[in-house]
């Protein structure tokens, strides 16, 4: 005999069965025992598909799973197969396949062998089924990593076919970052380390989708304590923590409202604080009678107001009392500080955005424009507005109608207008830094609030006023001016007016110890010069002329910058230190003229 026939001959004779499978997948070669055992006679199966003499399920394994990982690994170990016989019984095997190669790596054939299987055998190949068709995630790998078996839900979760899947390393199938940190010998080392509780992973599903995954393990090792398998129970808690993500976004949007409620409430307590401080507008002098006369003349029509005046006069008092006595009264009045807003968020501040307009627009905002709706907007310092932003604030002014920013939606507003400034508009006009357009819109009808060095005896009222309210808020008994006081206070020259006054005063409450009031210690000792005017001096130095008196003060400002580095404004600003509001002390640095120094 030949070679070839002294194989087929030792084949055929082999008491194992055994089968020889061509690369079109059909049988090349049967040996006895198979033939013996399925009641076949040998020409009846050459030829044929090995499909042709399993159950249904073992057919759908073959191509589902075992093709898929022979083509894959080249073998195949313990396959559990249901061989059917020709007279129709059920023979439950143990396969084993190895696929063969000529020298020159070309296929030859599949040897499989089959085992049939004994009652614990059985129950195990058993157990196999259930395995895969139980309602749970679970997957069951080899020592390196890769997928021995699967459940069936497994791969409905992630959109697969069992024959893309099994033997393919597990890695494949997690997300980028989990694949990068169990790439290579990584994965077998964290096998090894043997079973694991809780642990959080992301798988990608076929469509692309990432699923959010807790995995825990049950690991069997063997003689040597090596893991040679590891059976690896999965649960999707994508939707939970979709869930606790949206509560959690839904609690930060929460503490921004309450951060936002938080802060009107403050700004509207620091309404109802000028309210009360400012309540209403105290004094006689002829000065604030013609002034009231020109508030009770335009508060009943639609007019535009400018509101004129020196820092600290009261100009959003008398925005308040022309809103209070016009029709609009039972509308919202809105006041917009104009030098606070920054640039690039102009537009928002005043008409609004919607969500996604810039970076940092979480929510869709409407403006002050909106918000003043039905009533009166007080446009605070309009001055102050660069002039490349004001084309934006005079065609609300003009056509009452304005776009949030984002959005292509134009809405209409009834609003009237009240601006204030302390500055000369038509000096900023000539300069080319105030359009004049802007300013003959605002200005339909001026207002101008008297300093209070001009309204007399007003000082002396208004004194009184803030010492009873400032006892009132902090819980001291009352205390009265006397006359000594009075003409103190009376003769002062006032540079920051109502508002230097109201300061003084409560600085006086907090410092005098008893019920009696130290206004000396709390504003400079006061000279009466000949010609009637007053100049300020501590005790034992020289009587100052009104022109040293302003070298002084000019000196001072320029060391309480020195001494908080040039800030203007904040707690740690030269206005605090100096006791005056950031935009009264921002109105004296332009009228000496002060500039920081440039470093070089």
């Amino acid at each position: 005999m030949t070679r070839l026939d002294d194989y087929q001959w030792l084949f055929r004779k082999a008491p194992a069965m055994a089968t020889s499978i061509a690369e079109d997948g059909s049988y090349l070669d049967v040996n006895d025992a198979f033939l013996r055992r399925l009641g076949y006679k040998r020409e009846e199966m050459i030829g044929r598909p090995p499909l042709a003499f399993v159950t249904p399920a073992s057919a759908r394994r073959i191509k589902e799973e075992f093709r898929p990982a022979l083509r894959r690994t080249g073998k195949l170990e313990n396959k559990p197969i249901s061989l059917v016989t020709k007279s129709g019984d059920v023979v439950d095997c143990l396969m084993n396949a190895l696929v063969e190669h000529d020298p020159h790596g070309d296929y030859v054939r599949t040897v499989a062998m089959y085992t049939e299987i004994a009652d614990q055998a059985r129950a195990n190949f058993k157990y196999r089924t259930l395995y895969r068709s139980t309602p749970a995630m679970l997957h069951t790998l080899d020592a390196d990593g890769n997928i021995v078996t699967i459940t069936d839900h497994w791969l409905q979760k992630l959109g697969y076919e069992r024959r893309e899947v099994v033997g393919r390393p597990i890695t494949d199938f997690y997300a980028e970052t989990d694949r990068e940190r169990f790439g290579g010998a990584r994965l077998p080392e964290a096998i090894n380390r043997g079973d694991f509780n809780n642990l959080e992973r992301q798988l990608v599903t076929r469509d692309g989708q990432v699923l959010d995954i807790v995995m825990s393990s049950i690991s069997h090792r063997d003689a040597a304590g090596i893991v040679d398998r590891m059976l690896v129970a999965s649960k999707d808690v994508t939707e939970r923590n979709q869930v606790e993500r949206r509560l959690r976004r839904s609690l930060a949007e929460n503490a921004r409202l309450r951060e936002e409620l938080e802060n009107e409430r403050d700004y509207l307590r620091e309404e109802v604080n000028v309210a009360l401080n400012f309540g209403r507008i105290v004094g006689t002098s002829p000065a604030l009678k013609v002034m009231l006369k020109r508030v009770e003349a335009v508060a009943d029509t639609p007019a535009s107001v400018l509101i004129l005046g020196e820092s600290g006069v009261g100009k959003e008092l008398v925005a308040r009392a022309i809103h209070a006595k016009s029709p609009r009264a039972d509308g919202p009045l809105v006041k917009v500080n104009c030098p606070s807003i920054p640039k690039e968020l102009f537009e928002s501040e005043f008409f609004g955005h919607v969500k996604g307009a810039f970076t940092g627009a979480h929510r869709d905002r409407i403006g002050r424009f909106q918000l003043a709706d039905g009533g009166t907007i007080f446009l605070d310092e309009i001055g102050e507005i660069p002039l490349e932003l004001q084309s934006k604030l005079l065609r609300v002014l003009q056509e009452s109608e304005f776009e949030r920013v984002g959005d292509d939606i134009t809405r209409s507003v009834d609003v009237r207008v009240i601006a204030a400034t302390n500055r000369h508009l038509e000096q900023l006009i000539v300069d080319g830094k105030f359009r004049e357009d802007l300013f003959y819109r605002i200005s339909v009808f001026p207002v101008e609030v008297p300093p209070l060095r001009e309204r007399g005896d007003d000082v002396i009222q208004l004194a009184q006023e803030f010492l009873d309210q400032t006892c009132k808020d902090f819980g001291r008994d009352a205390m009265i001016l006397t006359r000594g006081q009075a003409e103190k206070l009376r003769r002062y020259d006032w540079p920051g007016n109502v508002r230097e006054l109201k300061n003084i005063i409560e600085r006086a409450v907090i410092l005098s110890p008893g019920n009696v009031l130290r206004l000396d210690v709390s504003m400079p000792d006061v000279t009466v010069r000949a010609d009637g005017t007053s100049v300020s001096v501590q005790a034992g130095e020289t009587i100052l002329s009104e022109k040293e008196m302003r070298d002084f003060q000019k000196k001072n400002l320029v060391q309480a910058l020195k001494q908080t580095n040039w800030r203007v404004s904040g707690a740690d600003g030269a206005a605090v230190l100096l006791g005056v509001k950031p935009t009264t002390l921002a109105d004296r640095i332009r009228t000496y003229g002060i500039r920081k120094p440039v470093r070089r």
